[in-house]
């Protein structure tokens, strides 16, 4: 059956309705199918089809070669951008991380320089607490010294207006005895 199909095309040509030979050399026809025939033959013979699938099952591995390394470098690409992904969402938390971390560092900052202010507020009213009470024991002290010189300045006039000469001279004696007692 499967050589009686191309016997029925070949058959069946132009030329065997017209009613000449086909088979004669002086058809073209005839001519052309023998020069088609010999050259089937003549590529059978130097094998060109077996070449032919050779050459096209080599370009065909190639191929799949090219496709096999294109999925690998596609997978491998693929793993890259997981990796860069995950190294980005790392950064993305250790940035967040960090700007808490500076937030509470700046609050803590601000804490410590409010009460390093309060302390410093603290130690300037001590201070100044400490010069007005050294002002105001200062200033009672002279009140005090003033007080003393007008009250030996009263009784020295006093005493000047009421001790007679020989009571002075007496009493200076004893002022030097007292002296010279203390002294030695």
């Amino acid at each position: 059956m499967r050589y009686l199909i191309p016997g029925f095309i070949l058959g069946a040509t132009p030329a065997f309705a017209a009613g000449d030979a086909f088979f004669s050399l002086s058809n073209t026809d005839f001519v052309v199918l023998l020069s088609f025939l010999a050259f089937i033959g003549v590529l059978v013979y130097y094998k060109v089809p077996g070449i032919l699938t050779g050459l096209l099952d080599k370009r065909a591995d190639g191929i799949r070669s090219e496709l096999d390394e294109a999925r690998a470098l596609r997978d491998e690409a693929q793993s890259v951008l997981a990796s860069y992904e995950r190294k980005q969402r790392d950064v993305k938390e250790q940035a967040e991380k960090i700007v808490i971390h500076a937030r509470e560092e700046a609050q803590e900052s601000a804490e410590l320089a409010k009460q390093e202010i309060k302390d410093s507020i603290a130690r300037r009213l001590q201070a100044a607490e400490a010069q007005i009470a050294s002002a105001q024991s200062g200033a009672v002290r002279q009140v005090r010294d003033e007080a003393i010189r007008v009250a030996v300045a009263a009784a020295g006039d006093v005493i000047a207006k009421q001790l007679s000469k020989d009571d002075a001279a007496a009493m200076i004696d004893d002022a030097i005895k007292t002296v010279d007692a203390k002294l030695h």
